[in-house]
């Protein structure tokens, strides 16, 4: 018998796209896909079960399946159907605690692995400028899906303490981009008018969505000969990009606004719908974020194929040109920069003596 694998949060693309992938590793036998809500995507030769992870059937399913691998996806920022933020939350926090307690008294669980993310970093303006997996953040998210990640990691590091005989790993994705990316910062960089915060131009990393795919994988694997598939590791790829070249690659035109207005702004936008402005998602724009993947590359054995900027490329790539052609905007940028550079050679106006 090969392994049986537990994927949850399957309705969202890229979940869905993990559970087709999976499928093809020979040493897996089975892949039970779980979901409150159906999905619209095809999951492969997966056994779909629609069932809430907040509820105690999921304990009936790991048993009933003998589930030996547990890929715990369904941790999001952004509501699917018609739920707003509570729901969200319930799922993410509630649907993890059900999720370990059920782990917890499975003994063929031998593999959890748990999608995070960089936000538990926070984003301040007294942030180090590089974090590592074990740097503390100096001002905590106060909500959120960034407070979600950091709740959801707390209960899984007591879950590893109450079973040292699980593998246990939690990958911390930067923002994930790419041509099908559906995340709240993918929908920011959508907009037709980028919104900035005014004197801060942020350092932004990205992480694609097949390196995403290919290091769930790993995870999710037999570890291979001299690495270790547990412990919590930083996603990202290589380079950092600053908002204001991710603008110019768009061709997207910005509009700096003081910071005690952004906040006004988002709540716009979060009304017409257009993006999930939040407060984490403000100060990502405003201090940015960079993360260390030594231990990514060392321990975990993973190297990305995309870039950050690469990453981004594909992403504009999909999106379509903005208002402005991006080399024009390139262009009249470069010229104004070197015209602040270069020094004035006008002649000094004669004197009235």
């Amino acid at each position: 018998m090969g392994r049986v694998v537990l994927v949850t949060g399957v309705a969202r693309p890229l979940s869905g796209r993990f559970v087709r992938r999976i499928q093809r590793d020979e040493d897996v036998d089975k892949v039970v896909a779980v979901d409150s809500v159906e999905p619209a995507h095809q999951l492969g030769d997966a056994e779909f079960v629609q069932a809430d992870i907040g509820r105690p059937a999921v304990a009936r399913l790991l048993a009933e399946h003998r589930v030996d691998t547990v890929v715990h996806l369904d941790v999001s920022g952004t509501p699917l159907g018609g739920g707003g933020r509570s729901s969200v939350k319930e799922t993410n926090v509630i649907g993890t605690l059900q999720l370990l307690g059920a782990c917890q008294k499975a003994p063929r669980v031998r593999r959890l692995v748990v999608k995070s993310s960089t936000n538990v970093y926070g984003s301040a303006s007294r942030d180090p400028a590089v974090f590592t997996e074990t740097t503390p953040a100096k001002a905590l998210p106060s909500g959120g899906f960034a407070k979600d990640a950091v709740e959801v990691e707390g209960y899984v590091r007591g879950f590893a303490r109450r079973r040292p005989d699980v593998a246990v790993c939690v990958l911390r994705f930067a923002n994930i981009l790419g041509p099908g990316a559906g995340t709240p910062l993918a929908e920011y960089f959508s907009l037709p008018v980028l919104p900035t915060v005014l004197g801060y131009d942020p350092r932004l990393q990205f992480v694609h969505e097949e390196d995403c795919l290919d290091v769930l994988r790993v995870a999710a694997g037999e570890p291979a000969r001299g690495t270790l598939n547990s412990g919590t590791f930083n996603i990202a790829g290589d380079g950092v990009v600053l908002l204001s070249q991710c603008a110019r690659r768009l061709g997207s035109p910005t509009v700096p606004v003081l910071l005690p207005a952004v906040t006004w702004v988002g709540a716009a936008l979060r009304t017409v719908g257009v993006t999930d402005f939040s407060r984490e998602q403000i100060r990502l724009l405003t201090h940015g974020r960079v993360v260390s993947t030594v231990q990514m590359r060392e321990t975990l054995g993973f190297h990305p194929a995309w870039t950050t900027a690469q990453t981004f490329a594909d992403f504009a790539r999909a999106r379509g040109s903005g208002l402005l052609p991006p080399r024009a905007v390139a262009h009249a940028v470069d010229r104004a920069a070197e015209a602040l550079r270069t020094p004035s050679t006008a002649h000094p106006v004669p004197s009235a003596d």
